[in-house]
């Protein structure tokens, strides 16, 4: 891909590569939000089996998810994101992806 950019002159244009991989691979965030039907212990248990987190970080997730209404659980591709989100969606949590390309 390419970009369009002007210097001084006002007839002078110059083309610049744009790397397009770079653009495609930046970070997303996978968010969880509160709701009023999951519990403290299913969302702790969800984030440790389906993301990974050790205890004491899925606790202090669902914490933030409680007081603060969500929590960025997981930072990466959309790629990769994607079948963590569809897990914990499928276990009843609203979860989304968020960012330039989400």
């Amino acid at each position: 891909m390419f970009q369009i950019t002007s210097h001084n002159e006002p007839d002078t244009l110059e083309l610049e590569e744009v790397d397009v991989l770079e653009a495609v691979l930046e970070e997303s965030q996978l968010v969880v939000f509160n709701d009023d039907h999951n519990t403290f212990d299913w969302v702790i248990e969800c984030l440790i089996e389906v993301i990974g987190q050790t205890s004491t970080q899925a606790e202090q997730n669902a914490m933030i998810i409680h007081y603060k209404g969500k929590a960025t659980v997981k930072s990466g591709s959309l790629e990769e994101l994607k079948p963590y989100k569809d897990s914990l969606v499928e276990r009843g949590l609203s979860a989304v992806i968020e960012g330039q390309h989400a």
